[in-house]
């Protein structure tokens, strides 16, 4: 009886401890929540720090609360350009900011299109006689963009700047695919629709090649271009042609080549610079040295929300891959987006409709499915403009057809009028275990498409016919819209990538705008005052949880993101390996038509999706064991 009672004794002191142990991570969530909720009360006068430890995107991906507290890669931060944007105009006419800070240290880019704007910003607020003042240990092409504009920019000395270009190198797989025994049967229309590439080749075919050069030259002539408008003085041709002669010159100090280039104006650590920010924005003297008082980005955010006064300008946000179904920010669920469009025309009040397009695409059944969506608001006779942001390609040009009007940046990179599909098999692979397959098939159609024994003539006939319906749907949608003849489009299409000036060039493409310059167009053509509406974003916010997840994952990545020429290499190893992880996933779980840009890939930030971190995760779990 005894032990009985010995042994209930240590279940309710089990129970209890778990109790207790769920109330006190309970607790501590909400404490954190509550203290990393934006206190708009806190904001005096100062520095506002823009601490860029991340991307710039047009829609920050939701994060996971489930996979964030479990562990794993901590979540790549991402900051969503509108907000930079009214961040930076609103403190240059803003007495308690004092100088803005742009800490780029961990930065790791954006796609062009979204730099450029954030810089013009930058600009403006330098232009307002407010100073700006830059930081990292290095700059890279994407840093240098934002920092060109700042007022000073500041480097440590044992750091340094190596300017890149847009390009280099793309994994390809056919190798291994071939090493494997996977058979990829690919089904694709367009010569330069190279997303299927990697699967189908060891090297970049001709075509592929032709339309990346013109992409890439156009787009770093570009930032060459902006670059000497931001700093005429600075001699940056050298560094960017001949680097190796001029870290020469300087006996192998990068950093004080770039100083005597004039790329940088003030070679310093860290302390030194939180010093010069003091001088200006103040500081407290019963803090160490170095300290100066600081607005928060997210404070500041929070004390200057979006306008809600005048009309309602509904705007919707197709950022990221564009699935089939249902999915979270960050990434265009077809479903989900369309359902946004149809609550937002039922119960908004909306007098005009605002497509903001920052996509590579994906499935044409979920472009389709937005399109559609989309054109119920043309039903009800509001006026529907579409806005591109840094991409909007392949499927994210099929979701433009569907506007009055289309606005670019110069930079915008779009087109990639093409479809394909994938599906592997498998017979190879089985086979070189000693598996084969066999069976009785009553038509050709019986069993197929067969993953295990491979496909056959019939099948890929009738797969490559329903690509280039497909296709012709593309072009046709694409003709109406842009009022061009069917055989132009296909000129034109292929599958090749353009940017936007090109594009405008071509008439894919109406005019250069911003975000804020389609949303005046829109209220314009709805008969109202652009400066009496108020945008209405048509997108479901992340809840508290998942807030508070995206913080949960600590600094342990920031380290690797900034730090000099060879810590950046170190982060790049890691970045490679998850992508080509990632690759080899996606070859195996596409399961629809495709429209899908490969060039708009290499031209964003050069870091894997959280999926992609999430699997080599998995794989570095596995076999470092």
């Amino acid at each position: 009886m005894k032990l009985v009672r010995g042994a209930w004794k240590i279940l309710v002191g089990i129970k209890d401890a778990l109790v207790l142990a769920a109330m006190l991570l309970f607790f501590g969530i909400l404490f954190a929540a509550l203290a990393a909720k934006p206190s708009p009360a806190t904001i005096r006068n100062g520095a506002l720090v823009l601490d860029l430890n991340g991307s710039i995107v047009e829609q920050p991906a939701e994060v996971d609360p489930v996979t964030a507290f479990a562990g794993g890669s901590a979540p790549v931060n991402e900051f969503r350009l509108r907000d930079l944007v009214r961040a930076l105009d609103t403190a240059k006419d803003d007495d308690r900011v004092k100088v803005v800070v742009l800490d780029l240290d961990s930065f790791t880019g954006g796609y062009p299109a979204a730099l450029n704007e954030v810089a013009e910003a930058v600009r403006r607020v330098r232009d307002a006689k407010k100073p700006v003042l830059a930081y990292a240990t290095g700059y890279t092409d994407a840093g240098y963009r934002l920092a060109a504009n700042a007022s000073e920019i500041w480097m440590n000395p044992m750091g340094g700047t190596l300017f890149t270009g847009p390009g280099g190198s793309q994994l390809y797989y056919k190798g291994l695919i071939d090493r494997l025994g996977v058979n990829a049967h690919i089904y694709r229309v367009g010569k330069y629709k190279s997303f299927v590439e990697p699967y189908t080749r060891s090297d970049q075919s001709p075509e592929a090649k032709e339309a990346s050069k013109a992409l890439y030259g156009v787009i770093f002539d570009q930032w060459k271009q902006a670059i000497a408008k931001a700093r005429p003085k600075a001699k940056f041709d050298p560094l960017l042609m001949t680097p190796d002669a001029v870290v020469g010159a300087a006996q192998g100090d990068i950093a004080k080549s770039n100083l005597d280039a004039g790329i940088v104006d003030k070679l310093a650590p860290r302390i030194d610079f939180d010093k010069r920010v003091a001088e200006i924005a103040g500081s407290d003297a019963n803090k160490p040295a170095g300290n100066f008082n600081t607005i928060k980005y997210a404070n500041y955010l929070a004390a200057n929300p979006l306008p809600t006064s005048g009309d309602a300008i509904g705007v919707l946000t197709v950022a990221g891959e564009i699935i089939d179904g249902k999915a979270n920010a960050g990434t265009a669920g077809g479903d989900t987006i369309a359902k946004a469009v149809l609550d937002g025309l039922a119960k908004k009040k909306l007098k005009a409709l605002v497509v903001r397009v920052d996509s590579p695409g994906g499935s044409a059944l979920a472009s389709e499915t937005i399109r559609r969506a989309i054109l119920e608001a043309k039903a009800q006779k509001l006026p529907v403009v579409v806005s591109m942001g840094s991409v909007a390609a392949s499927g994210g040009y099929w979701v433009a057809t569907a506007g009055d009007v289309i606005f670019a940046e110069p930079t915008t990179i779009t087109g990639s009028i093409g479809i394909f599909g994938i599906i592997p098999t498998f017979e190879n692979t089985l086979a070189k275990i000693g598996v084969t397959s066999d069976g009785v098939r009553t038509t050709p159609m019986s069993g197929q498409p067969d993953v295990v024994g491979g496909t056959t003539p019939e099948v890929d006939r009738v797969l490559q016919a329903g690509i280039e319906h497909g296709y012709r749907q593309f072009l046709t949608r694409v003709a109406g819209a842009r009022k061009l003849t069917v055989e132009r489009v296909d000129e034109i299409a292929q599958g090749r990538v353009w940017d936007g000036g090109t594009a405008r060039q071509l008439g894919l493409v109406d005019r250069f705008g911003t975000l804020k310059d389609a949303i005046d167009e829109a209220a314009k053509r709805a008969k109202l005052d652009p400066a009496k509406v108020h945008a209405v974003y048509l997108e479901k916010e992340p809840g508290w949880l998942a807030k508070l997840a995206a913080q949960w994952g600590g600094d342990e990545d920031e380290e690797e993101a900034g730090g000099d020429v060879f810590a950046r290499i170190s982060g790049d190893r890691k970045a490679v390996f998850a992508r080509a992880v990632g690759d080899m996933q996606r070859l195996t779980r596409t399961s629809s038509i495709q429209a899908r840009c490969l060039e708009c890939v290499g031209m964003g930030p050069a870091l894997p999706s959280r999926d992609d971190l999430r699997v080599m995760d998995l794989l570095l779990a596995r076999f470092t064991k």
